[in-house]
């Protein structure tokens, strides 16, 4: 029985004892809260809601609950004693129940739900232009963390990255390869393979620039119609450009392999667009005969977007969204149909989350409306987890310019920031180079990955290397440290004392600061849970960091070493929990813990 339930049962016990079973008939619900202040009591309950039940004002109904439970001759296990406040009832809990309860809140041992649905989490998704740069990043541990919150709440998840490798932004990197490639590599030129290819993207977007700001050309949008003319040669399958596609692509997907791996990122299916588009034509020409889709007068293929859904016009007329171009290519929307519907038929599912940008949600919005109303079943569980984008000191970051912060140079700048930190806090420890080297990255990446995940995915976030690597305040390092610190005390304690020889007796233990601690501690399957119910990982990123907090606050007023050898031993397991509710906790975010820093 969870800690909740038994306070619950052992509460409606009591005033079923005095007051006729009036608990058990009516099915009297419960509702614990924490009590406002630990000086109060543990939990708290309000009484407004069994008014009508008692037929009573809510203060005298407190009085009698409180009256009931503290006179009652049941011999309660959770329940040491209760107080009347005005209209609440606060509950102090017996140390056994609580610290008890505290130390078995971990996940491996808390059955917190039963969800066994199946959901595809879609995330990252980039292009092979480019390399991967800082909003790839957020993206990615929003992927990840998002993943491991439904994992861990029982669902069966299925984690997917669909590459747009097609389309004529693609096109514009080849073109400029064949204009002023010169038959380089990456390998000839030493450059990982996404960024040689995004070079060439940036110096295409420069050219185009220069030839549509010329005066003494005619046709100022040459470049751009030769890319769209590639595009239409690639979807012919013209045989020199799709070797040059596969080529240029491979340089890409070879390089951001090499990225997924320093970040974490791990898929179970990889989708293509290049394979996906196909379908998304064939099911747009079978919605065209149907009805779903119509065709303009220049020959472009739009649906009619629902009016009670998206508006209408100024004239009364629908509003229109393109699916395929006059030309007979695809567009973003058309690989996106057809890939809805192949993973929803590969994998059954039942939910498929999108993590794609806030700028995409009228895209996102049109995409479902047109999977419903091709009648998939399935369409209702799709959903668009929005995220804000990243902004930098000078702005919004702009891959046609090259004004990005690349993923690579961001790790390497993270880890140097993190060597640095560790070796002006360890200027007395010797630490050799790899293990040097391991620290800085698993705190380098975790400083980065916390600071991206502690703010809600829907809003925007301004990035700074330096505050996220900082041990102090509400970052990866301190939740980490906490961890370390935590390790640290273990080992002492069992360098000195042998602890199992010790007896355990939670009775021992009560304080203020270890009261606040354990039923912080107890929070976590719930907060677990809400986080997953919520799709938001700064749920639990903001748990972690205030138990980190409460624990050093524990720390400062009861020194855990200086303890008699019973209350060590109790205090023992009490941070033992803690250690492994946050090693467990950062998990889900995939940061890395480490037991020395």
């Amino acid at each position: 029985m969870t800690l909740k339930r038994g306070i619950t049962h052992e509460i409606i016990s009591a005033i079923d004892a005095v007051e006729e079973n009036i608990a058990s008939k009516t099915g009297m619900q419960i509702k614990l809260d924490l009590a406002p202040r630990i000086e109060l009591g543990d939990y708290s309950i309000e009484c407004f809601s069994m008014a009508k039940i008692f037929q009573e004002k809510p203060v005298v109904i407190a009085e009698k609950i409180a009256k009931a439970i503290n006179k009652s001759n049941i011999t309660f296990y959770y329940i040491a004693e209760a107080r009347n406040d005005g209209p609440y009832v606060n509950i102090r809990l017996t140390n056994q129940a609580l610290f008890e309860s505290a130390c078995s809140s971990f996940l491996s041992s808390v059955a917190i739900s039963h969800k066994k649905e199946r959901v595809m989490v879609e995330y990252l998704s980039p292009n092979t232009n480019k390399p991967l740069h800082l909003g790839h990043a957020r993206n990615g541990f929003i992927g990840m963390s998002i993943s491991n919150l439904l994992e861990a709440t029982g669902a069966m998840v299925i984690k997917a990255n669909l590459i747009n490798d097609r389309g004529v932004h693609i096109c514009k990197s080849m073109l400029a390869y064949n204009l002023w490639g010169n038959n380089e590599t990456p390998e000839s030129t030493s450059i990982k393979g996404d960024h040689f290819v995004g070079d060439f993207y940036v110096k295409f977007e420069e050219k185009s620039v220069i030839e549509k700001n010329n005066p003494q050309k005619q046709n100022h949008n040459l470049l751009e119609k030769r890319a769209q003319e590639m595009l239409v040669e690639w979807e012919n399958g013209t045989p020199s450009v799709i070797e040059l596609w596969k080529k240029m692509n491979q340089w890409v997907n070879d390089g951001f392999s090499e990225t997924y791996k320093k970040l974490g990122l791990i898929f179970d299916k990889i989708y293509f667009e290049s394979n996906t588009y196909k379908l998304g034509k064939d099911i747009i020409e079978e919605g065209l005969a149907k009805g779903i889709f119509f065709k303009s007068q220049d020959g472009t293929i739009v649906y009619k977007l629902p009016k009670e859904d998206f508006g209408a016009n100024k004239d009364g007329s629908l509003k229109e969204y393109t699916v395929l171009r006059s030309d007979g290519t695809s567009v973003y929307i058309t690989q996106d149909i057809g890939t809805a519907v192949e993973k929803a038929l590969e994998f059954n599912l039942d939910r498929s989350i999108y993590v794609v940008g806030d700028e995409q949600k009228y895209h996102f919005h049109c995409l479902f409306s047109i999977l419903k109303a091709m009648k998939y079943k399935w369409a209702n569980g799709c959903h668009h987890l929005a995220y804000g984008m990243i902004t930098l000191p000078d702005g919004k970051m702009k891959s046609r310019e090259g004004k990005i912060v690349d993923i690579d140079d961001l790790i390497n700048e993270m880890i140097n920031l993190a060597r640095t930190e560790i070796l002006k806090r360890s200027k007395e420890e010797i630490i050799r180079t790899d293990e040097l080297e391991e620290r800085a990255s698993i705190i380098g990446l975790g400083a980065m990955k916390f600071f991206l995940l502690r703010t809600k995915p829907v809003d925007w976030i301004e990035f700074d290397p330096e505050k996220s690597i900082s041990f102090e305040g509400k970052t990866g390092p301190y939740c980490q440290y906490s961890y370390a610190r935590s390790s640290g005390i273990m080992r002492k304690i069992n360098k000195i004392d042998q602890i199992s020889d010790t007896e355990l007796d939670f009775s021992l233990l009560g304080n203020r600061e270890e009261r606040i601690l354990a039923l912080k501690m107890i929070e976590f399957p719930e907060i677990v849970e809400k986080a997953s119910n919520e799709l938001d990982p700064s749920t639990l990123a903001r748990y972690l960091y205030d138990l980190a907090k409460i624990l050093n606050s524990f720390y400062e007023k009861h020194p855990v070493l200086k303890a008699d050898k019973q209350i060590k031993r109790a205090r023992y397991e009490l941070i033992k929990s803690f250690a492994q509710i946050l090693k467990e906790g950062l998990g889900i975010l995939d940061i890395k813990t480490l037991e020395r820093m």
